[in-house]
């Protein structure tokens, strides 16, 4: 990643020479890119004259971006314009989670960054609720952040946080690592707390996912974690989706936000897992 950086950075002062009165051009890449993705899945399909009108950049930046979008598969060029590639599976895209829902991901993060302390190990999971928590604790003290996000490591990238990446395969599609006990020791890590997101949440079967290989990333982190916490928006409630992560169980805490049906409340009463709601 800092390889790729020293990359964006100069691309960045090349375009900017180009351009120096542009918005856009004075932009990162990958800033630039990711404002187009939250274009797209805003507005949905969008003309080239659109995008460069929006961002304020040339036609000729403006393809190198497209490109590059459009070889990671997360757009799709048709006839004088692009729009957001559509899904394979039954789950989302990860550019289209990170838009949708913002300000109850946005209250949930606010929520368990309260949880965090000073010289705490945590883990922070893949997913686009659990990448909102980086904001709120890239400036506490003495913190060591273990992740598997790249979002989030790029967003810890600059602070005072102890980065810990996992290595292992890259999920393009979810910018994400997936890893297996051969290739990450898992068990040299000592993690106090670990944030974790899941598509789909049940009294009786806990939390899944739709991916296998996320889902064993989760496990390991849940079993390692001596608090486990997850980062569920309102709409995970009652879904039993592809791949079982975790049973309730072995769930500590599951914040949401004030949307969730008020018939889950009682039902969690009943069990050791406390639901926390992140009020307004």
């Amino acid at each position: 990643m800092n390889k790729q950086g020293k990359i964006g950075k100069l691309d960045m002062k090349n375009e900017t020479s180009a351009n120096a009165d542009g918005m856009g051009e004075g932009m990162f890449p990958l800033e630039r890119q990711q404002k187009i993705i939250e274009l797209l899945t805003i507005r949905k399909v969008m003309k080239i004259t659109e995008l460069t009108d929006e961002l304020k950049i040339s036609v000729d930046t403006l393809r190198r971006d497209l490109n590059i979008l459009t070889d990671q598969g997360r757009i799709e060029k048709i006839y004088g314009g692009v729009k957001l590639a559509e899904s394979r599976f039954g789950e989302s895209s990860m550019d289209e989670r990170m838009v949708s829902h913002l300000e109850e991901k946005d209250r949930i993060a606010r929520k368990c960054s309260e949880f965090v302390l000073e010289g705490d190990c945590i883990y922070i999971d893949s997913g686009s609720t659990t990448y909102q928590i980086a904001k709120y604790v890239k400036h506490r003290k003495k913190l060591t952040v273990v992740t598997n996000s790249l979002p989030v490591a790029m967003e810890l990238m600059d602070s005072d946080v102890e980065l810990i990446m996992i290595g292992g395969k890259i999920r393009r599609e979810e910018q994400s690592v997936v890893a297996y006990e051969y290739i990450f020791n898992f068990h040299e890590l000592n993690v106090q707390k670990a944030f974790i997101c899941c598509s789909g949440i049940t009294i009786e079967r806990g939390i899944s996912d739709y991916n296998l290989e996320e889902a064993i990333t989760r496990k390991k982190m849940i079993e390692l974690s001596k608090e486990v916490y997850v980062m569920a928006d309102s709409t995970k409630f009652g879904k039993d989706v592809t791949v079982s992560i975790a049973s309730l169980d072995k769930i500590d805490c599951i914040v949401t936000d004030s949307n969730v049906n008020r018939s889950f409340i009682p039902k969690f009463k009943k069990t050791d897992t406390e639901l926390v709601i992140a009020e307004l």
